[in-house]
């Protein structure tokens, strides 16, 4: 069974409660009864498996049998910069990126977006990838769920990410390194590695001088001109293994 996400409050040794959406989902989908073992993981990295113990209308009550702490990170964080694409890609995008590991989505405004958000429904917003991306994270047994940013200009993702020991931009028809082939710098778990993905209609010229200008490496993934949704999981896939191959033993 999946490993599903409390809040640190719902934890009180030698117990654990679920309430709320968690609480509908284990009772009335999953049929849990009392008596059932499951994995339960604080997002802070810890991650218990636990029994029930009793059901009611209001709460799911657990008993801590076991808990596991989560392993030292050994490579560095990735940091998916994606332009905003149509609603249900850029969903798709956050879910995969998710799967793969990502550690913080940051949505960016561009020149060439077709959808162009109302500033007053991006919260809601937010708070709805917040969601694809915690049930991601549970679908896939993350310890941790990813940070979904608020959205941002690209100057200022640059200038965020000034520091970062890799950065790069993926830019299609660009005689830019590899992915698959450059040098990638040493692991570090507290430096990430920052990738911008643009949108339908690709990075403007005067977005990818900017992203230039301030030290982000011009990407390529070959010669074939992808979807931006695929070209974001096509480019965390080469750079996730990469980062596995590498890593110390």
């Amino acid at each position: 069974m999946s490993t599903f996400f409390v809040t640190p409050d719902a934890i009180t040794p030698p117990t654990i409660r679920m309430t709320g959406d968690l609480l509908h989902h284990l009772r009335d989908s999953l049929r849990l009864h009392p008596g059932d073992s499951l994995t339960l993981n604080d997002g802070c990295g810890t991650r218990y498996r636990v029994e029930v113990t009793h059901i009611t209308s209001q709460a799911i009550d657990s008993r801590i049998i076991d808990q596991q702490t989560q392993p030292a990170r050994r490579t560095s964080p990735i940091v998916l910069g994606q332009a905003f694409i149509k609603g249900d890609k850029m969903d798709w995008v956050i879910q995969k990126a998710t799967e793969l590991g990502v550690a913080i989505i940051v949505p960016i405004h561009s020149t060439h977006s077709v959808i162009k958000p109302n500033p007053e429904r991006l919260e809601h917003q937010r708070s709805r990838w917040e969601r694809i991306a915690r049930d991601a994270a549970q679908q896939s047994e993350r310890w941790t769920i990813p940070t979904i940013a608020k959205p941002v200009d690209l100057s200022q993702i640059c200038r965020q990410y000034a520091s970062a020991p890799l950065k790069g931009i993926l830019a299609e028809r660009s005689t830019g390194s590899s992915l698959a082939t450059m040098p990638l710098p040493p692991q570090d778990h507290q430096h990430p590695i920052v990738l911008l993905v643009g949108p339908e209609g690709g990075w403007a010229p005067d977005e990818q001088r900017l992203a230039q200008e301030q030290r982000f490496l011009p990407l390529t993934l070959g010669p074939r001109i992808l979807r931006a949704e695929t070209a974001a999981i096509a480019a965390l896939s080469i750079l996730q293994s990469r980062l596995d191959v590498t890593q110390e033993p």
